[in-house]
């Protein structure tokens, strides 16, 4: 979503939103896959117009049926073993974990999207007192390059990560769930062919949806690892450039 169908912050452009409602008036399954909340995909849907179908929210963790903006899926896992070892490696780091539907817990403030929902701020035991679909980590203190360093070690056996493009956060959740995968069970679902199978994306946390994908789009300024995973290279969000490749077949 952000970063492929919409700068963040801004409005989906006029021909973007044309060229996805074209591919829905042809039949094809549009399905939002975003790292974003429930709450936060909400809003992107009506702005794109879509009033049915699915979308994946939370990095895949989280389905839900668009027509009802509730989750009819939800892979969660227990977020204390994560928050442990996170905080050994980095004793700074702050914590969010989603609360699906209602909004986030904290263990304090950081670059998040916590506008819409309940926002409470609590202590490391509390966050990790109930199952969540996403933790969400933001070291204030260091870079993406020590962080990833320092990543290495980190093994938990419930949880996979992903790491942001352009600072040092991470995205936790429950291990082998991700884009490619939730995706994967949805194409099973709908019975659609893999071969028919499109998927446009920029950045780390889309390289199992690239790799799923019959044919993988990469956004121009994508990085270098999220480039080289795709089959053909479009034009910058700024550029429009989902709106390039739709029109192509609708």
């Amino acid at each position: 979503m952000d970063g492929t169908l919409l700068a963040t912050g801004s409005q989906i452009s006029a021909r973007v939103a044309g060229a996805v409602a074209a591919a829905v008036r042809a039949g094809a399954h549009v399905v939002v896959t975003t790292g974003r909340t429930v709450l936060t995909t909400r809003p992107v849907l009506r702005e794109l117009g879509l009033a049915d179908g699915h979308a994946l929210c939370s990095n895949g963790a989280v389905h839900i049926d668009v027509a009802r903006g509730e989750p009819v899926a939800v892979q969660s896992f227990d977020p204390g073993p994560a928050v442990l070892a996170l905080r050994t490696l980095f004793p700074e780091m702050i914590f969010a974990a989603e609360r699906v539907g209602i909004g986030t817990w904290a263990t304090g403030h950081g670059p998040g999207e916590y506008s819409i929902g309940d926002f409470r701020l609590v202590d490391h035991r509390q966050l990790s007192s109930q199952p969540t679909p996403r933790l969400n980590g933001w070291w204030p203190a260091g870079t993406p390059e020590e962080m990833l360093r320092l990543l290495e070690t980190f093994d938990v056996p419930e949880a996979s990560w992903v790491h942001g493009e352009y600072g040092p956060w991470l995205t936790v959740s429950r291990r082998g769930v991700s884009k490619g995968w939730a995706l994967e069970q949805l194409r099973l679902l709908l019975g659609v062919e893999p071969e028919a199978t499109l998927a446009i994306g920029d950045g780390f946390n889309d390289r199992e949806m690239l790799r799923w994908a019959g044919h993988s789009v990469a956004m121009s300024g994508s990085p270098p690892d999220v480039i080289a995973l795709a089959d053909e290279v479009t034009g910058h969000v700024s550029e429009d450039g989902v709106a390039t490749v739709l029109e192509r077949w609708f």
